[in-house]
Order: C-alpha cells, then sequence, then structure tokens
C-alpha cells in the first residue's frame, strides 16, 4: 500500500482500462450483427478477484479488474445487437518481455510473444457467443472474476 500514488493510478487506469474500452467501445458497431465476430482485450491473472491470494501491485491488479468489468459489460450489451459476438478478456500466461522479467519463475512458464500470440488465436478461435463476456487463460480455462 506504501507504493499507491495517485499518478500512478492514474496512469495504470488509463492504459489498462480506458483505452481497451474506448477500442471495444469504437469496435462493436463495425461487427457485423450475422455472423460470429470477436473483440478481446488483454488482461492478466493478477486482475482476478478471487485468484488473488498474494495482495501487491494495488493499482495494476484495480486497473486489470476494472477493464474485466468494462469487457464484461460491453459483452452483455453487445448480445443484444449482435448475439453472434465474443467478448472476452485474456490472460497471455508470463510472456517473456522485460515487464515480466523480474517475476519469470521457470522457464517451462514462460512463454516467447509469438508462443503466446498463438495460444491466444488458439483460445479465440475455440469460443462461441455462449462464452462471451468471460475471462480465459492462455490454455483456454476460465479464470474467477
Amino acid at each position: 500500500m506504501r507504493a499507491v500514488s495517485a499518478e500512478a493510478m492514474q496512469r495504470l487506469f488509463e492504459v489498462n482500462a480506458v483505452i481497451p474500452s474506448l477500442v471495444a467501445k469504437h469496435l462493436a458497431p463495425l461487427l457485423p450483427k450475422d455472423e460470429r465476430s470477436v473483440i478481446a482485450a488483454l488482461s492478466a491473472r493478477v486482475g482476478s478477484i478471487g485468484d488473488n491470494r498474494l495482495g501487491g501491485w494495488h493499482a495494476y491488479r484495480a486497473s486489470k479488474a476494472a477493464l474485466n468489468m468494462m469487457i464484461r459489460c460491453q459483452a452483455l450489451e453487445l448480445q443484444r445487437e449482435r448475439p453472434l459476438a465474443v467478448c472476452v478478456v485474456l490472460h497471455p500466461g508470463t510472456v517473456a518481455t522485460g515487464l515480466s522479467a523480474p517475476f519469470a519463475r521457470s522457464p517451462k512458464t514462460l512463454f516467447t510473444p509469438d508462443d503466446a500470440a498463438q495460444r491466444l488465436l488458439k483460445v479465440l478461435s475455440r469460443l462461441q457467443p455462449a462464452d462471451s463476456g468471460g475471462f480465459f487463460a492462455h490454455d483456454g480455462q476460465p479464470i474467477p472474476w
């Protein structure tokens, strides 16, 4: 809690919740009404309130939880006009980047950006409109809110 600041929270919410929500808002009217389409945002498992057993990263976690709620709301609204749309949030796993380097526990659980992207595309290809509004991991498993 000592590290929480208004400036950091504002920036994290802007990047992790506001911008993806605005993208979804502007993409939604462009989706077809009579065929399957997909809107997906990248979230993180740490944005799961139900899966949070460690605490920490307060502003980052809160910004991802906010994104999850925004996409969930968007999915519910999309169902009314575009019932075949799939609108979800995805957790890519731990991807080998400068951001994740300090937190990478094992090379076995670290994905290259290309591998992470391929995994997410595979998940998206399997999701159906009934899955819209969900939060899914890179292996297709649902993540608790």
